[in-house]
């Protein structure tokens, strides 16, 4: 069996990223993946950007780490001076979607926008069924990110699973991530589990206080601190 570790949303909060990788030794994941949005909302997107690059070896870009990398707009020039040239441009290239086989079923992996429409894991199973038909084939199952609300469930057929969000988690504000255990074999089981680690929220709100010219300030502070979406 090999362990997966699945995060995504980190959007430049840094105390929840560091509450992450607290856990790590205890994770013990043989293969790190990052489904996108490391930067924008949060004050620390340097910081989040950095520990991404350093401690995943698979990555998908998300809908702000193309609008913040590729300067879409104009509003994000504090993440764009957080950032740099350099880091912005690693961003903007990063591929869309991949694939994995796990315990002989078809995973696709894609952060949510802009491959497809936001899936926020209402009862629209029509609506999520489409993250697994594509042009490239059915697949036996999905794990995106981007609704920021961790959960795991099935559909007629097919599972579709979301990684939560490390920074910005809604429902419950805490630092969310998903592993998957796996084989090589369609004989070998799989195990789902969600990690939900709590971090400091006050320091991350502070923080936040701590950036004046910090864009939408009052909502990412709303975010962190009800769990509730503000922008």
């Amino acid at each position: 069996m090999k362990r997966y570790l699945f995060l995504a949303d980190l959007h430049g909060n840094y105390r929840a990223t560091m509450a992450l990788d607290a856990a790590l030794p205890s994770i013990r994941a043989d293969e790190i993946w990052f489904l996108g949005d490391a930067v924008g909302k949060g004050p620390s997107n340097a910081e989040t950007c950095d520990w991404v690059r350093a401690h995943c070896g698979h990555f998908l870009g998300g809908n702000w780490d193309y609008g913040i990398g590729g300067k879409e707009f104009p509003e994000d020039g504090y993440f764009w001076n957080q950032l740099g040239p350099e880091r912005m441009a690693w961003l903007n290239g990063l591929p869309r979607e991949a694939e994995l086989t796990l315990s002989g079923l078809r995973f696709r992996l894609f952060h949510g926008r802009p491959v497809t429409s936001l899936l926020k894991g209402s009862d629209a199973s029509d609506i999520l069924h489409t993250a697994l038909v594509t042009d490239h084939g059915t697949f036996d199952a999905a794990i995106f990110a981007d609704s920021h609300r961790p959960f795991i469930r099935t559909l007629n057929p097919g599972y579709i699973l979301n990684t939560g969000s490390v920074g910005v988690s809604m429902g419950m504000p805490r630092c969310h991530a998903l592993v998957i255990d796996a084989g090589d074999s369609a004989a070998d089981p799989l195990f789902f589990t969600i990690l939900s680690i709590p971090y400091d929220r006050e320091a991350a709100i502070q923080d936040a206080l701590d950036s004046p010219d910090l864009p939408h300030q009052d909502a990412y502070i709303r975010e962190i601190r009800t769990g509730i979406y503000s922008r």
